[in-house]
């Protein structure tokens, strides 16, 4: 069992850092509501540290101890690293999910852009869709069809905040907008990320990047009515309210250089409404055929990591050497910088 006090302190990072989840996480079961805080903190927390330091290698590489540690039953005496730990042996959590999500992080401390969407779906894939399916295995849910529509939601939310922050990550030296867009839309990468301004070839990419998500949104919803009854509306609220951020990304005209979409407490709490509404018709309408749609090949590894799985499971050979040279190669980098650091 999680301690109390580390979940009330996980608690506290969701409401600050993620008030979205924060809100669609109070309509869960308890059963399901205090280790998906666990692993939602953890998971914040990590891409905080990366993305807020300028050390990101190190960032990384310090996030593989903890979860080396975590997987070892000795995590580092942080209330975050001491729930997750507690979650992982409690789930039975495969290993490879929050593997994907530390080599999605890792893509990010060496920078990598993405030519294409599919490519820009595989990032996603990593530091959305996997805490997506690990949210299913806390559920006690590891049906290939609705991890798929997990995995699913988890992108076209990732697709979601992308969109959103365009500016903002531009001015922070990262980009996500596949270059091959940019390249069809005239826009030149290095002048852009040297003065991010908008036009309307941007706000064009912007609706682009969206609408690639509003499709993923609405294939995610064929898996909700095959979660636990008491656990739908938390996910409709979760899907509801990053969806209305691409509404109001519409209202401003799908500026995200010089703007940020925000939406309101009286919004959330529409979403929240509705949610519970479209909950209880699930129980009743018939189940959408979509539900079986095959996985999107970027997100299968994370499906068959769920269904076969353990704790101790890998990715098998292949991924588990992609992994290895990716952090290999932050190794060497984190050397370096150290010794150019020595006088």
């Amino acid at each position: 069992m999680i301690d109390p006090r580390d979940v009330e302190h996980c608690r506290e990072a969701i409401r600050h850092g993620s008030r979205s989840f924060h809100a669609a996480s109070r309509l869960l079961p308890a059963s399901v509501r205090d280790p998906a805080l666990a692993l939602y903190a953890f998971c914040r927390l990590a891409d905080d540290a990366v993305d807020e330091h300028d050390e990101k290698s190190a960032a990384v590489l310090r996030l593989r101890d903890r979860l080396d540690l975590i997987y070892a039953g000795m995590p580092k005496d942080a209330p975050a690293d001491r729930a997750f730990a507690a979650v992982v042996e409690e789930f039975d959590m495969p290993k490879a999910l929050p593997d994907a999500l530390l080599e999605g992080l890792a893509w990010d401390a060496v920078g990598r852009h993405y030519e294409t969407l599919e490519e820009l779906y595989s990032y996603s894939a990593r530091v959305a869709s996997a805490v997506g399916v690990m949210v299913c295995v806390l559920m006690r849910v590891r049906d290939a069809d609705t991890l798929a529509r997990a995995a699913d939601l988890g992108i076209a939310m990732q697709l979601t905040n992308i969109s959103r922050d365009v500016g903002e990550d531009a001015r922070a030296g990262r980009l996500y907008l596949p270059t091959a867009w940019l390249a069809e839309a005239g826009v030149d990468v290095t002048s852009f990320m040297a003065d991010p301004q908008p036009c309307a070839a941007l706000r064009d990419l912007v609706r682009r990047l969206m609408c690639a998500a509003e499709r993923l949104y609405d294939r995610s919803e064929a898996g909700v009515s095959a979660l636990p009854v008491r656990a739908r509306p938390a996910i409709f609220a979760a899907r509801h309210a990053y969806a209305g951020i691409g509404a109001e990304l519409v209202r401003l005209g799908h500026d995200s250089v010089t703007r940020r979409a925000v939406t309101s407490g009286t919004q959330k709490f529409g979403w929240l409404v509705l949610s519970a509404i479209r909950a209880g018709l699930t129980s009743i309408l018939p189940q959408s055929a979509v539900l079986h749609a095959q996985p999107l090949p970027e997100t299968a590894f994370l499906v068959d990591a769920a269904t076969k799985g353990s704790v101790s499971g890998s990715w098998g050979t292949g991924r588990a050497g992609v992994l290895m040279a990716m952090l290999a190669q932050l190794e060497a980098q984190d050397q370096a910088a150290r010794a150019k650091a020595v006088p």
